[in-house]
């Protein structure tokens, strides 16, 4: 019995691994957090391993919702309103006017859709914007607005997404990873 149980142990996790890629292969990849989770894998791990409600995704919208369900054999239901609006949320827009090149725009961009250097003015490449909204609180003078995508421009697909979130996140632990290094550096040849 024992041997049964520690090899469904061991089964259990790739299963909800398996299970989980196959959730994050439908979620639409804006990374945009209004799930309540840091992104589209955690959202789609924990509605894999702990049974999270599939209903809390606006991005992916109706669509999203039915496509879950069926692959996880659930009801559908309606979305979470609390979650925001479904559908395409937008695209970020930085006012030239009032933009005063802090760059702290880049770093929650997490499809790198924002160009920019310190102390130069700012723009939003709206063809990769996903509108997650993640970049309006760190501005600290609120030129920052979300507006409509304009009707003959789609919205990023979710391949696209996925690969531009994780060059981004390839980049952000690689200056984790140097700015470690430049740390430990320092200490060992000290004051």
């Amino acid at each position: 019995m024992r041997a049964c149980s520690r090899r469904a142990e061991r089964i259990g996790p790739a299963l909800n691994s398996e299970l989980a890629t196959r959730i994050d292969a439908l979620l639409p990849q804006t990374q945009c957090t209004r799930c309540g989770f840091a992104g589209c894998r955690p959202y789609a791990q924990a509605i894999a391993e702990q049974g999270a409600p599939i209903n809390r995704c606006p991005p992916g919208g109706t669509p999203t919702l039915i496509a879950l369900a069926s692959l996880l054999g659930r009801a559908p239901g309606t979305l979470e309103a609390s979650c925001g609006n479904p559908g395409d949320p937008g695209v970020a827009w930085i006012d030239a006017d009032a933009c005063i090149g802090c760059a702290r725009c880049l770093p929650p961009c997490p499809v790198d859709a924002i160009i920019g250097a310190p102390r130069y003015l700012h723009t939003v490449q709206a063809a990769r914007c996903t509108g997650c909204e993640l970049c309006l609180a760190s501005c600290p003078v609120d030129c920052i607005r979300i507006r409509p995508r304009e009707a003959a421009q789609a919205a990023p697909a979710a391949a696209d997404n996925r690969r531009r979130f994780e060059d981004h996140e390839h980049r952000r632990g690689q200056r984790a990873a140097a700015q470690e290094a430049l740390l430990a550096d320092r200490k060992r040849v000290g004051p």
